[in-house]
């Protein structure tokens, strides 16, 4: 069958020269770091700059390659190949599905598909802290829900849900939480699980009301970095653990508030008051900051002023696909 093939790689595309021909544990690690990402396309008896040069004899019976990948991953990973014609030469075209849990090599090797900073598409490690995220992606693990383990009932503080329900009342929030006792509301709003007899509380609730004590003990990956810089000039460098409720009000109504500077611009008969920064994008820059960050990654949340803007960032990418 004669078929165009991709000139270059991309995250869904791999293009592998045979000429060697291509090692079976090279293969195999192409498909697994497909896998691991969003799936896509394995291009056998093509070389890295979309010459083709064609497959080698021991590959032509793809049926033994789909056979090959299928013993070779764990858990078994089931693949589609078949066999084109590109300028005369044979080329392998191996689909490779997305995986629905974390793939591995039959050796342990665990990797999944990035792209550089100019675009080059590259196999990166897989690492342990990763695979929560990676579940989370696939639906399959809701990271907030799980429960802290060595947390206790005690770790949530009485102030920070007295706070919580202030916020919903200022901010037209669901009424009926308002109504519900303490282990009412935390239950609704899965600040806590059950293990037995026990209330344990899960990261969501440990993150939203929990002691700041607590959260360096038990949640050492939440932190959050309030800078002011001036060039190389520091004018406030402050680190901060504090449940998630509590760093939002504090950034917003001393940081934030403070630095709000407002011009008056005169349109027909009416005084237009324009801010330096707009209060709503704020919020919402923040609070995305705050709860989208990679809770399983170390790294703080960054809120930083500089002589010309505001920066907001937090560890972590975009959410795959």
């Amino acid at each position: 069958m004669n078929r165009s093939i991709p000139k270059r790689e991309s995250l869904t595309v791999e293009l592998k020269s045979d000429q060697g021909p291509l090692p079976d544990s090279e293969l195999v690690a192409a498909v697994v770091c497909l896998a691991n990402t969003e799936g896509g396309d394995v291009y056998v008896g093509v070389e890295n700059d979309g010459a083709v040069t064609g497959l080698h004899p021991k590959h032509r019976n793809v049926t033994g390659v789909v056979a090959l990948i299928a013993n070779r991953t764990s858990p078994s990973l089931s693949v589609r190949a078949e066999l084109l014609e590109v300028s005369g030469l044979p080329v392998a075209r191996i689909q490779v599905p997305k995986a629905e849990s974390i793939v591995s090599t039959s050796d342990g090797l665990i990797q999944r598909r990035r792209l550089a900073a100019d675009g080059t598409p590259f196999c990166a490690p897989f690492y342990p802290h990763e695979f929560a995220q990676r579940q989370s992606d696939l639906r399959r693990l809701d990271y907030s829900a799980l429960p802290v383990v060595g947390a206790a009932a005690d770790d949530l503080d009485p102030l920070e849900r007295e706070r919580l329900r202030q916020l919903v009342g200022r901010y037209g929030g669901d009424s009926a939480l308002l109504v519900l006792s303490d282990g009412e509301l935390d239950g609704a709003l899965g600040f806590v699980t059950r293990e037995g007899d026990r209330r344990v509380p899960t990261v969501a609730g440990l993150l939203t009301i929990g002691r700041e004590s607590a959260l360096r003990k038990h949640l050492p990956t939440h932190e959050v970095a309030i800078q002011d810089l001036s060039g190389t000039q520091v004018r406030l460098n402050e680190f901060t653990r504090r449940p998630l409720l509590a760093v939002f009000q504090h950034i917003y109504e001393q940081h934030f508030a403070a630095r709000v500077v407002e011009d008056e611009l005169q349109v027909g008969m009416f005084r237009v008051p324009v801010p330096n920064y707009d209060r709503r994008a704020f919020r919402e820059g923040l609070v995305n900051a705050l709860v989208h960050r990679d809770y399983a990654r170390l790294g703080a949340v960054h809120v930083r002023w500089e002589a010309d803007g505001l920066i907001i960032s937090n560890p972590g990418g975009f959410v795959e696909g």
